[in-house]
């Protein structure tokens, strides 16, 4: 019963750390930036899970309530680019280039989180992903420093998505940990302008 509990004690954090940090694309914040985290390409597209986080991103901008679109992922191959893919995205949706910023060394949610305060500059932001996924950004990104909110997509319950809350359950024990020990990201790196210039650029 006492390995029951404390196994679970990194979920219970995540939901009572966030409790009040989740939001819809209607009423989200007014903030400057949204982050949103890479889901993994199909032929170089944005799979389905990563076009629907694009999708509420493009909405939040045509609706005035962000500025600037990070767009974190997984560029370790040459031939595997997520931030690109995700940049062209949004710009099929009518998101302005210059009003988006790529971060290619966001290797998991802790290193978008700490890279985007650390590197990027972001103090606050609205967070974008999937529901089953949400409560571990914003509590890890809270954690990191950025004051966070976030939008949790909601997508047909098929067997991806069974999948990922089943593996929520198990990296909300890594999270806890990325919480308390604060480790560096995997590729830190000097400091980069993009968002203060896209910000600057739509003043």
């Amino acid at each position: 019963m006492a390995g029951c509990v404390l196994a679970l004690l990194p979920s219970t954090w995540m939901y009572v750390s966030t409790s009040d940090r989740l939001r819809t694309t209607a009423d989200a914040p007014r903030t400057e930036v949204a982050v949103v985290f890479g889901a993994g390409l199909w032929n170089g597209e944005p799979s389905p899970y990563l076009a629907h986080r694009l999708d509420a991103a493009a909405e939040l901008y045509r609706a005035g309530r962000i500025e600037v679109v990070l767009v974190t992922g997984d560029n370790s191959r040459e031939d595997y680019d997520e931030p690109d893919a995700m940049r062209s995205y949004l710009t099929r949706q009518g998101v302005p280039d210059t009003r988006i910023v790529s971060d290619y060394a966001g290797f998991d949610t802790w290193d978008s989180c700490v890279r985007a305060k650390k590197i990027f500059g972001v103090d606050e932001a609205v967070l974008i992903s999937q529901d089953f996924h949400i409560r571990r950004a914003v509590a890890l990104c809270r954690a990191a420093g950025v004051e966070s909110y976030g939008v949790g997509v909601a997508d047909r319950r098929d067997a991806t998505w069974v999948y990922g809350g089943v593996r929520e359950v198990f990296a909300s024990g890594k999270a806890a940990l990325d919480a308390v020990l604060e480790p560096d990201p995997r590729f830190l790196g000097p400091r980069e302008p993009g968002v203060e210039r896209a910000l600057a650029a739509g003043r």
